[in-house]
């Protein structure tokens, strides 16, 4: 779908997220973020209507739109996608400005380390939960690296080098979280699949 889709084609993404299961559902969700994407790249079309939206800036309503999709239905009972993540990371890099207080760096973060603990097959709550503005990424995300895929940490190393904006927030979480104390020699010794320092 592109940038001229009418609201009728969000509405019905959107029923779809809420409606549908599993991966009917999930691949709705990814086509829906691409709409708030292309919204935030351009600042028209469905995700931008009856408001004042400049191209290339991110505000709370695009990171409700996201909140929202992220949490319908249809998926918020599933781990985060890896798809779903690379349209909030193209989403990120998009909204050069910012008027959002934060939120969406919270939900890219929370949506991270939910998708790279699910794939390394760790125990993640349902995303109703997780991703939620008042749910601490503490609570639930895992402490150290044990049991964490490298191919996941090098996946998101490689999505957050060479970007624009930075997400403290997420290197914050990838460094605590994800990585522990008890893995950073490991980092030491393997620049080349995460760098924390940019």
């Amino acid at each position: 779908m592109s940038i001229q889709d009418s609201p009728a084609d969000l509405s019905e993404l959107i029923r779809q997220v809420e409606t549908l299961q599993s991966d009917a559902a999930r691949a709705s969700a990814v086509s829906a973020l691409g709409m708030v994407r292309d919204g935030v790249i351009t600042g028209e079309g469905p995700t931008t209507l009856g408001r004042i939206h400049f191209s290339r800036s991110l505000d709370a309503d695009d990171a409700a739109w996201c909140a929202r999709i992220l949490t319908a239905a249809g998926v918020r009972d599933i781990p985060v996608s890896r798809a779903e993540v690379e349209t909030l990371f193209q989403i990120g890099e998009a909204g050069a400005d910012r008027s959002d207080d934060g939120r969406f760096d919270d939900l890219l973060a929370k949506a991270v380390v939910h998708h790279a603990a699910a794939a390394s097959g760790l125990p993640v709550p349902p995303r109703s939960v997780a991703l939620q503005p008042g749910t601490a990424i503490e609570s639930w995300a895992p402490t150290t690296a044990v049991g964490v895929n490298v191919e996941v940490l090098e996946w998101i190393a490689a999505q957050m080098r060479g970007k624009r904006r930075s997400n403290r927030v997420l290197k914050t979480l990838v460094a605590a979280c994800l990585i522990g104390a008890a893995t950073l020699p490991l980092v030491a010794a393997l620049p080349a699949v995460i760098d924390l320092a940019t």
